[in-house]
């Protein structure tokens, strides 16, 4: 399938979700270019660094910059994905038509913590002439700002040929963890729950593969060490998809417990890969887990996290059939491919004078 025309993406070139999306569009023939705070590569792309320091003031002031590097290269579409920075930045490029992706927080959290922040996020909304989210609450709460846009449903999707089953006689049973090494993620109380597991089965041979990093990886080691599970926790940190991949399909379960989120592709791929998961009980992960695929759980209880991940130890033919149930949840729909694809048909619809 290809594409014509030239996007500029207003996103963080560093983000393995913005290098994805490019990439998929610039496979699809797409010419695309990249205005991102700072420098990394994306295949196929031209990215170019504005290196504006952190804060919210700098957005603002970096406008004119962006304007006159958007007069520059007279993109026939510009894209700004998270709204609450890029999608501002896309929104005052002066170029449409305009498209806009939230991503999470700037639609779940950042509106609510000041009255400048929510006036910037609706102005920008307003201005747009299509938006995307991966949820269905993120869909919700952008709908309540009034955009005249369509909104639309498109998940980052998983790589359903990288990530898929595999089927093992593994007597270790491997916990994964997928999200990064931030508070809002509670990696603590996933070491937490499996400590507890441990010491219901002491003679279960257990391992829990970390992996995404992030700045409390010194707390999370130390954690790790009180709770003497040195020889059953392996930080692995950042991987690249292929390792990823390698790591997650040949896991038990996948445990993913935020505070706040929107459908994260970390739960699309361990589904993906055939895994029941444990994961919170929020809006966006009701839409892909009931019963037959996991478990929602309050974000911080150790204790209810620990008991399901026994069940599945105890129970390996029903962890299987919940495996099963969540590949046929994401394979084709959730598919990286699928969802790209349906990507490069609204784009078209844009340059083609209407509205799909």
């Amino acid at each position: 399938m290809s594409g014509h025309g030239h996007i500029l993406f207003c996103a963080d070139a560093c983000s393995v979700h913005t290098q994805r999306w490019v990439g998929a569009m610039a496979e699809r023939g797409w010419r695309c270019s990249v205005l991102s705070r700072h420098f990394q590569r994306i295949a196929g792309a031209d990215v170019h660094p504005l290196d504006t320091p952190d804060g919210n003031w700098p957005w603002f002031a970096a406008v004119p910059r962006v304007r006159r590097l958007a007069a520059e290269l007279a993109p026939d579409i510009v894209h700004g994905h998270y709204v609450t920075s890029y999608g501002l930045w896309a929104a005052a490029s002066g170029r449409r038509p305009l498209v806009l992706t939230g991503w999470g927080s700037d639609i779940l959290v950042s509106p609510h913590r000041s009255r400048l922040v929510h006036a910037v996020t609706g102005w920008t909304l307003r201005r747009a002439d299509l938006i995307t989210a991966d949820s269905q609450d993120m869909l919700n709460a952008m709908a309540r700002y009034r955009p005249r846009a369509p909104l639309h449903q498109i998940y980052w999707g998983a790589d359903t040929e990288k990530f898929r089953p595999y089927p093992s006689t593994d007597p270790v049973f491997r916990i994964a963890s997928l999200r990064a090494w931030e508070p809002n993620y509670n990696i603590d109380v996933i070491l937490d729950a499996t400590a507890r597991l441990r010491a219901a089965e002491p003679g279960a041979a257990i391992e829990l593969h970390l992996l995404g990093g992030g700045p409390l990886e010194a707390r999370l080691r130390s954690t790790a060490q009180a709770l003497g599970l040195d020889d059953v926790v392996h930080f692995h940190g950042r991987v690249d998809e292929d390792r990823l991949a390698q790591l997650v399909n040949r896991s038990h379960v996948s445990v993913s417990i935020p505070d706040s989120d929107a459908t994260s592709v970390a739960l699309l791929e361990s589904m993906a890969s055939g895994l029941p998961v444990v994961v919170s009980d929020l809006p966006a992960n009701r839409q892909w887990v009931d019963a037959q695929g996991g478990w929602l759980l309050a974000p911080r209880d150790p204790h209810a996290l620990a008991l399901a991940l026994r069940e599945l130890l105890h129970d390996p033919a029903r962890a299987l059939a919940m495996g099963r149930h969540n590949r046929a949840r994401v394979d084709p729909h959730a598919a990286r491919r699928t969802q790209m694809d349906r990507v490069d048909t609204l784009y078209r619809g844009l340059l083609d004078g209407g509205r799909r």
